[in-house]
């Protein structure tokens, strides 16, 4: 009689799968891996590169739990090209014609 053990199965996801779920670009992804800020992959052959589903599945779960803040926005008056002019005056108030 042979018993079974209850393994439980790793699924892995490929590249295109991945952006199927992480709408990323690749340099993105792999910057934050880098980082440490994304799961990383393995190789399972020297041409063949693959992420664990569930952890990639965590990260986007925790993702979702904490909000990410809005980078602030450029200081245009610092900008060289085509910068920013202040108006010399004040500008006229509209006439009312009734």
């Amino acid at each position: 009689m042979v018993q079974h053990k209850n393994i439980a199965m790793k699924r892995t996801i490929r590249r295109k799968e991945l952006r199927e779920i992480v709408p990323l670009a690749d340099s993105t992804i792999y910057e934050m891996e880098q980082r440490g800020e994304f799961p990383r992959r393995f190789a399972l052959t020297p041409r063949c590169v693959v992420w664990d589903l569930s952890e990639v599945q965590a990260w986007l779960t925790a993702r979702r739990s904490k909000p990410i803040l809005r980078a602030p926005g450029p200081n245009v008056k610092q900008r060289r090209a085509r910068p920013v002019k202040v108006p010399d005056r004040v500008p006229r108030p509209t006439s009312t014609a009734v």
